[in-house]
């Protein structure tokens, strides 16, 4: 059997206490017989993912946002967007692209943000927007590191949209584990005919993805003739979510 971590044993045991009652650093310490530093760096860690705030005034530690926000769908979309706006509008100069950024909300991809394309073309506006998941890029990316969304989506079958929207399930869960191993995803005229996509993933502490942000354009922009997506636009991707996810841990 493998061992337990004593890390985690002394933060669960942080949080029982502070349910009880705001304490200092020389309290929680004293309460758990630990070193004042060990309390201090314990209590550190959890204010920095969110389950702790310290007030100012009394310097006393309580219970923060992210411990009420655990049985909910996850960061709000409010502050992901806010998050990815200047990010999201770099990607779409860099790239030529639209640029979206999607979360799984009732087995769909929910677009919580839509940046046009860099030109004169006539466009409209994606926000708001739900996607079937297993037939975009932000779909793929989104259901490759949730597996509970991807087995509920998979209960629930698969549509097609185009000839090349695949709905079998050992298929599908192939390119789910392939998006993992490479860190972003890809879909060719899956969902639209003679459009691709390009998504990656957005995480916050601790690695969680919490979101995706992709881009999209006709088939032979985004891919070369193999229909593999271009190297440079891939980066532009994955650097984005870089950046937005450095963003969202930092917060």
């Amino acid at each position: 059997m493998p061992g337990l971590i004593q890390s985690i044993e002394r933060s669960s045991a942080v949080l029982r206490l502070l349910a009880a009652d705001p304490l200092r650093v020389g309290e929680v310490a004293l309460a758990l017989d630990l070193p004042k530093s060990t309390a201090h760096s314990i209590l550190r860690t959890l204010e920095h993912v969110g389950f702790v705030e310290q007030d100012p005034r009394t310097a006393r530690y309580r219970l923060g946002r992210g411990v009420l926000e655990l049985g909910s769908a996850g960061l709000d979309v409010n502050e992901l967007r806010a998050r990815s706006l200047n990010w999201a509008d770099a990607l779409a100069a860099r790239s030529g692209q639209e640029v979206r950024i999607g979360v799984l909300r009732d087995r769909r991809v929910l677009v919580v943000h839509h940046v046009f394309r860099p030109d004169d073309s006539a466009q409209s506006m994606d926000t708001g927007l739900l996607l079937p998941p297993h037939a975009t890029a932000l779909g793929k990316v989104l259901l490759a590191y949730h597996p509970v969304e991807a087995r509920d989506v998979a209960a629930g079958g698969f549509d097609a949209y185009t000839r090349r929207t695949s709905t079998d399930r050992r298929d599908l869960a192939r390119q789910w584990g392939e998006t993992r191993a490479r860190g972003w995803g890809l879909a060719v005229e899956e969902w639209r005919a003679g459009e691709a996509a390009i998504a990656a993933p957005l995480r916050t502490s601790g690695g969680l993805v919490v979101g995706a942000i992709g881009i999209s354009g006709p088939v032979e922009t985004l891919c070369d003739t193999r229909r593999e997506a271009r190297p440079a636009l891939v980066e532009h991707v994955v650097a984005s979510a870089r950046s937005i996810s450095r963003d969202l841990a930092g917060a």
